[in-house]
């Protein structure tokens, strides 16, 4: 037996205006102007583009990187941070200069295995691929893009800084694709080459992230003994 329930008319519009109301009051927040600015600070944080030659270097290393994989993850990543950074890194008593600054040591130790071709990560565990490390973390989900996403967060409305997000990381997908073609096209001794200079660049970002969190991390640790 089928027992048929009608709503009335009322409590049917009743439910449907809260989601009306809610779609509405996200298209009336979007400012292409704020996208805009938020997805160039993105690009520039990210940098998928100064990156290109570390994943080509990680693929010649016989560690491959899934494109689809890493964006995904990357985008995981950075949107849970965006909603639950802060209280994450208070359930474990860290704050972001923390973050940021053990993330600049991370890509430190990256940039001097590209310059004095030296291996610090050895890849001793299970995963032999490079999707999760070194490509989502650090290299795109990194401290920079996290510090950079709770930044954002207090200037531009959360539907144009998610939007400016997600434009990027179709970016970095059609990036981590491309680096295929550019392995085959370029030879190895313009990879080598790229590798010193982008060595020298990522060591030079690392430096300039931990000067710029070390200091506030000091002031805060000198007002809470």
């Amino acid at each position: 037996m089928q027992i048929f329930v009608t709503l009335p008319q009322n409590y049917r519009n009743n439910f449907k205006a809260p989601i009306a109301m809610s779609f509405d009051y996200l298209l009336g927040r979007l400012n292409f102007q704020e996208i805009a600015s938020a997805f160039i600070v993105l690009f520039a944080v990210i940098d998928i583009l100064g990156s290109t030659p570390i994943i080509i270097d990680q693929k010649q290393k016989g560690r491959p990187v899934s494109a689809i994989k890493a964006t995904l993850l990357s985008a995981a990543l950075l949107v849970g941070f965006f909603f639950a950074g802060d209280a994450l890194l208070r359930l474990f008593s860290v704050d972001v200069q923390s973050f940021a600054v053990a993330g600049s040591l991370v890509i430190f130790l990256m940039a001097l295995e590209m310059i004095l071709d030296v291996e610090i990560f050895k890849n001793l565990g299970p995963i032999k691929e490079a999707t999760l490390v070194p490509v989502v973390f650090p290299l795109i989900a990194g401290a920079g893009a996290f510090t950079t996403l709770i930044s954002l967060r207090a200037e531009y409305a959360q539907v144009n800084i998610l939007t400016a997000l997600a434009l990027n990381m179709v970016f970095v997908y059609c990036v981590l694709l491309a680096t295929e073609k550019v392995e085959r096209l370029i030879s190895k001794g313009t990879i080598y080459l790229m590798r010193k200079f982008f060595g020298i660049i990522l060591l030079a970002i690392s430096v300039r992230l931990f000067t710029a969190n070390l200091l506030p991390l000091i002031d805060n640790l000198s007002q809470h003994p």
